[in-house]
C-alpha cells in the first residue's frame, strides 16, 4: 500500500506483522503471542497517529492515490448507472462525470469529479480538473433533473477548476459564477459530499446545495495550501502553515457552520476500508433524501436561500 511520511511507523510494523505470519506458515513454528504483541502495538500506534492528525496530515490523506473516486462510491452504492455527455456548446469535459442511476429504489441526477488511477487517465480526466463545458454540462443535467422531479447527489473531489488559457477563453469564471446562481433555483433536493479535495471555486462550482458534507479525511477551501503560501510566503515549502491557517479540515468547517456534517472514515482513511465508507456514506445520503423529498418545491428553496444567506461564524 502506498503510504504517506507520517504513515511510516505504521506500515513498517505492518510489514514486520506479515513477514513474522509469512515464516510462521512456512517453517510451521508457533509466534502466535509474539504476532498477537505486535497486533495490539499497530492498534494503539494507529489511534495515537490517526487520532492527532493536523490540517496538512489530513490534506495528504485526502489526496491519497489509492482514496476512492466518484466512479468507485457510484459502483459500490447506485445501480444502473448511466453516464450522460457533453455541454452542448463545445464538449464533454472527462473531469467532471454526470449521470443517472440508481440510489436504493430512488432515481437520481449523479455527478462528481473524476480524477486517474494512473499518469494516462490523469491526462484524459484532467487531474480532476474541470473545463467550462464541465460545469456547463453538470448544469444542463441538473436542469434536466428539475425537469424530471430528479434528486441530485454531487460527489466533489477537485484541486479546483482548470486555470489554462484555452478553460479561460471559453469563461471558466462566467460557467461557474452561472452555476452558482441557477443551483439556488433548482427547485429538487440536492446533496453534496465532499468525497476528497473540494478546492475553491471548482468545487463551488457545484456545490450550492440543501446539504453540504465532508469526508472526516477531506477538505475544502478557498484556495490550496501551496497556492495559499505562494501567496502568502513566496514558497510552497509552508503549506503545511497555509494548512492550519486555512481552517480547511471538516472538523474546523463544522465549528465554523460552514457544513451540515463529518461523515467518519475508517481509521486511517476511505481508502483503508472502500466498503465502510462507501456504506457510511450511502446511508447519510438516502436519510437527506427522505428529509428533503417531503417538503415542498417553495419550501425546499426557502431554505437553500436561507442557509446560504446565513452560512459561516463570525467571532
Amino acid at each position: 500500500m502506498h503510504g504517506l511520511d507520517f504513515e511510516k511507523p505504521i506500515l513498517d510494523l505492518e510489514k514486520k506483522i506479515q513477514e513474522l505470519k509469512s515464516f510462521t506458515s512456512v517453517k510451521k513454528i508457533d509466534l502466535s503471542s509474539e504476532i498477537k504483541r505486535l497486533e495490539e502495538k499497530l492498534q494503539h500506534l494507529r489511534h495515537d497517529i490517526y487520532g492527532n492528525l493536523n490540517a496538512w496530515q489530513r490534506v495528504q490523506i485526502a489526496r491519497h492515490p489509492q482514496r476512492p473516486y466518484t466512479l468507485d462510491y457510484i459502483g459500490m452504492i447506485m445501480s444502473d448507472f448511466i453516464e450522460l455527455h457533453g455541454d452542448r456548446y463545445f464538449a464533454d469535459d472527462k473531469a467532471l462525470i454526470t449521470g443517472l442511476a440508481k440510489l436504493d429504489d430512488q432515481k437520481i441526477v449523479v455527478m462528481g469529479h473524476q480524477k486517474g488511477r494512473d499518469t494516462k487517465e490523469n491526462l484524459q480526466r484532467n487531474f480532476g480538473c474541470a473545463h467550462p463545458e464541465g460545469y456547463r454540462k453538470a448544469l444542463r443535467v441538473m436542469q434536466m433533473a428539475e425537469q424530471f422531479s430528479l434528486p441530485i447527489v454531487v460527489l466533489i473531489d477537485t484541486p479546483g477548476a482548470y486555470p489554462g488559457i484555452g478553460a479561460e477563453e471559453r469563461g471558466q469564471a462566467q460557467a461557474i459564477a452561472v452555476n452558482l446562481r441557477e443551483m439556488m433555483m433548482v427547485a429538487v433536493p440536492i446533496i453534496a459530499v465532499v468525497i476528497g479535495e473540494g478546492g475553491s471555486g471548482g468545487a463551488l462550482g457545484v456545490g450550492i446545495a440543501d446539504r453540504v458534507c465532508v469526508l472526516e479525511n477531506a477538505y475544502y477551501s478557498v484556495i490550496s495550501p501551496e497556492g495559499c503560501a505562494a501567496i502568502l510566503w513566496k514558497s510552497g515549502s509552508r503549506a503545511p502553515d497555509a494548512a492550519a491557517a486555512l481552517r480547511l479540515t471538516a472538523q474546523d468547517l463544522l465549528k465554523m457552520e460552514l457544513i451540515d456534517e463529518v461523515i467518519p472514515e475508517p481509521l486511517g482513511g476511505a481508502h483503508r476500508n472502500p466498503s465502510a465508507i462507501a456504506e457510511t456514506l450511502r446511508s447519510i445520503v438516502v436519510k437527506y433524501l427522505r428529509e428533503l423529498s417531503a417538503l415542498d418545491k417553495k419550501r425546499l428553496l426557502e431554505l437553500r436561500y436561507e442557509k446560504f444567506r446565513k452560512i459561516g461564524k463570525f467571532a
